[in-house]
């Protein structure tokens, strides 16, 4: 898969040390999938959730640890994730990061 834009990783392993080994996991694990659909993308990654945001668009989130939660935009006919954000799971439970996709 193309992965768009992996600087946003990047940024997030600046602000979260402690999160770059899994970060790194996933960027390299996602990078080589040739995911056709959601069944194949939880087939890597079973902790994978898709999740309807405000705009009505379906996210695919990426529980990184109990920690951290990666959002991401599959989109499996051209091959490439968008990275959307990185936030740690009490920001996510909150639930406030649907208003802004």
């Amino acid at each position: 898969m193309r992965i768009i834009s992996k600087k946003r990783l990047d940024e997030a392993s600046q602000q979260h040390p402690g999160a770059k080994p899994t970060i790194d996991h996933w960027y390299r694990a996602a990078k080589a999938a040739i995911w056709k659909n959601f069944a194949e993308t939880r087939a890597t990654f079973a902790h994978a959730d898709q999740v309807s945001v405000q705009s009505g668009r379906t996210v695919t989130v990426f529980n990184l640890t109990n920690a951290f939660r990666l959002i991401t935009a599959i989109h499996y006919n051209r091959a490439s994730v968008f990275i959307l954000k990185f936030i740690t799971h009490a920001n996510y439970s909150k639930d406030t990061w649907k208003n802004d996709l």
